[in-house]
């Protein structure tokens, strides 16, 4: 089954063995009501990680029976995404949720090299999957969110696991578009010059299970009309299924352009740490959160 909707993911998931989710100081309202849809739909099963009696008020003013959460008591921010860490890494999760813990203390918690998540010279990433109402299908695409600059040994990792999403998705081999401002391969120019190494790469077989172009400017990558009119084939252009950015600003800009502009959804993980790990903003809508918890289900 190929996913090419993001509510298609909840499809996938039923009837398949559960995850147990671990949220970190799931104080808010749209942690709690994404975990008990999930919940509800059959697809996890839920610990939150927080204040109890906090938990518990929010429960109780959403209408929301606390009863099908295993709550873990913690109310300070930190030690509650610390404490959600040691529940996975001692096999009581598989998967892992920011709730209302700032980035920096859950990230800090994860990064933890005596107590986190990472193996040895692990690369941490964010994979967003966004569906665009203005596009065929649905895209995969990092990184927008973690790693500022990406060097050509970030980007290999990257580029592996949009690749793994993608395959999560049920794309057997998903095109990869290393984006440029160009599709020109031209020499200074460092993505250029870097996705077209990441598409020979490709080629030999050295990044396995994609096709992968590169460089493609983001036209070219997703037009079909405009990879015709500037003569570019091979398979990839006018068709990608993932995008691999340059830097976090192109990323970012393009992650927000589909959801403020677009009418775009989304869901997004954190790959790179012994589990997938949901890292929405605290003000995601509980929708957005849903589909994130549900694309960490899938990859995990």
């Amino acid at each position: 089954m190929i996913i090419t909707k993001l509510d298609l993911m909840f499809d996938a998931l039923r009837g398949k063995e559960k995850k147990r989710l671990v949220a970190a100081y799931a104080n808010d309202s749209h942690t709690i009501g994404a975990v008990s849809q999930a919940i509800g739909m059959g697809l996890i099963e839920g610990t939150l990680v927080g204040d109890e009696a906090t938990i518990i008020h929010v429960c109780k003013e959403e209408g929301i029976d606390p009863g099908q959460f295993r709550i873990v008591q913690e109310a300070n921010e930190g030690k509650a995404a610390t404490l959600a860490v040691k529940l996975i890494n001692e096999g009581q999760g598989n998967l892992l949720m920011k709730g209302l813990v700032s980035t920096d203390k859950y990230m800090k918690a994860i990064l933890n090299k005596e107590e986190g998540l990472m193996e040895k010279n692990a690369v941490l990433s964010h994979v967003t999957v966004v569906e665009n109402p203005y596009y065929h299908k649905l895209l995969v695409v990092g990184d927008v969110a973690i790693i500022p600059l990406p060097d050509f040994k970030q980007k290999v990792a990257i580029t592996q696991y949009l690749v793994r999403v993608a395959h999560a998705l049920g794309i057997a081999t998903p095109k990869v578009a290393a984006i440029a401002a160009t599709e020109q391969v031209l020499h200074g120019m460092i993505a250029c010059e870097e996705g077209a190494m990441l598409a020979k790469m490709g080629d030999r077989g050295q990044i396995k299970g994609a096709l992968i172009d590169g460089p493609l400017a983001l036209d070219v990558a997703i037009d079909e009309e405009s990879a015709r009119i500037k003569k570019i084939g091979g398979g990839v252009a006018g068709d990608a299924d993932c995008l691999l950015f340059p830097n976090i600003e192109a990323g970012n800009v393009f992650y927000k352009t589909n959801t403020k502009l677009a009418g775009g959804e989304l869901g997004a993980i954190v790959m790179g740490a012994r589990v997938p790990a949901v890292l929405s903003s605290r003000g995601d809508s509980e929708k957005t959160k849903l589909y994130s918890i549900a694309l960490a289900a899938l990859v995990a």
